[in-house]
């Protein structure tokens, strides 16, 4: 078990107990290393299984981040480890045995697994939530905002792309939001994860401690329903507390920023933003101009994939292509650049524009057959089933 997670429970009014997860890695901004995803998945797994446990309350130490991503670092060393006098090729057909398989495929299990979850899981995104934070939170049945929070799917900086289900989410978003944002990394505020449907409610994060009182005091008969009158009443006393949104105003621009009948076109469109007089999609085409130009043509590539996939075919589809970016794309060189060697001057194998399709259709290859993919268990729960997110 991991030192960086911790768990507790807090006993209800009425006899039951409330499941308390606490990712607990400050210094890192709670970012997930495999130890963490792996007790993560152990203590949800038997709280399931344990009728006194009623709900699961989700959220990151400290103040600055409910969770800022995976151990992308972790992630790195072991790729250049693993390349070692070996080429590409072959690091490739060997993932399925190395750390960096370990890691995406423990990570999308346990996504996976929260998507699913049997009994309201409650994530409180207060602070930074971006990529792999965002895996756990999305697929909580009451996702809770703070006004202080800022998400983003930020993969194309270092060279991988939205993962995490992200390939899933995105395409349900409003208009062509999704895409602009997992092309551009474009962080969202509160209101923005509300409108875009990554959150379901915001709330002030001193509410903190009320929220948690309301929810001992609650009834437990009907789980859903306790959870939901209290985060409603909370959040109804947060409502002017909420920030302006910039995605809703920009749906329109965004659309016509991504009409284009090519990938290539598309992101020359964007990139052309850069010089924008709107600020906000200023910033976003500078991120797409900085990033990785084979992460870029791959997230397109990837969104038109998985458009009409259920979460666990995307997620399978995410497995192939993370360990793609891994062994063959740009994610070492955009870790080192980013978070090693902090020079922000990333050597990517491509220049916009100029990315063979050779090379993107290679990162499409799965190194598994259906019958041996480690996450072929994976299966969908009906749609009458799956726990509702919290709404009003």
């Amino acid at each position: 078990m991991s030192d960086q997670v911790r768990f507790d429970t807090l006993s209800t009014a009425d006899g039951y107990r409330i499941g308390v997860i606490t990712l607990d890695a400050p210094k890192s901004l709670n970012a997930l290393s495999l130890g963490m995803i792996d007790a993560l998945q152990a203590r949800l797994d038997a709280w399931a299984a344990d009728e006194a446990i009623v709900a699961v309350w989700l959220e990151g130490a400290g103040d600055k981040a409910f969770c800022a991503g995976g151990d992308v670092v972790a992630l790195y060393r072991a790729i250049v480890e693993g390349r070692t006098n070996a080429d590409p090729e072959a690091v490739a057909h060997r993932n399925d045995e190395s750390f960096v398989a370990r890691y995406f495929s423990h990570e999308y299990r346990l996504d996976h697994a929260i998507h699913g979850y049997p009994k309201p899981v409650i994530a409180w995104g207060d602070g930074i939530v971006m990529g792999g934070g965002i895996g756990l939170m999305a697929g909580a049945s009451h996702r809770v905002v703070t006004p202080r929070a800022q998400l983003a799917m930020p993969e194309i900086t270092i060279g991988l792309y939205p993962d995490v289900g992200a390939s899933w989410f995105l395409n349900r978003m409003p208009g062509r939001s999704g895409l602009f944002l997992g092309l551009t990394g474009a962080r969202l505020n509160a209101s923005d994860a509300l409108f875009v449907g990554l959150a379901d409610r915001l709330i002030d994060e001193s509410r903190r401690e009320a929220v948690i009182d309301g929810l001992l005091r609650a009834d437990w008969r009907e789980p859903a329903s306790a959870v939901g009158q209290v985060l409603r009443e909370h959040a109804g006393a947060s409502r002017a507390l909420a920030p302006d949104g910039e995605v809703a105003p920009r749906l329109d621009a965004i659309a016509a920023l991504t009409d284009a009948d090519d990938d290539a076109t598309l992101i020359r469109r964007v990139i052309a933003a850069a010089s924008d007089g709107d600020p906000w999609i200023a910033r976003a085409a500078k991120n797409l101009a900085a990033g990785s130009p084979l992460s870029a043509r791959l997230i397109l590539r990837q969104l038109s994939r998985c458009r009409r996939l259920s979460l666990s075919e995307v997620l399978r589809e995410e497995l192939g292509l993370s360990l793609a970016c891994a062994a063959r794309g740009d994610l070492a060189e955009g870790v080192r650049a980013l978070l090693i060697d902090k020079d922000k001057t990333p050597a990517w194998r491509h220049r916009h524009g100029e990315v063979p399709e050779t090379d993107i259709a290679a990162c499409f290859i799965s190194p598994w057959d259906r019958d041996r993919h480690p996450l072929r268990d994976l299966v969908d729960r009906p749609a009458e089933e799956e726990p509702a997110h919290a709404t009003g």
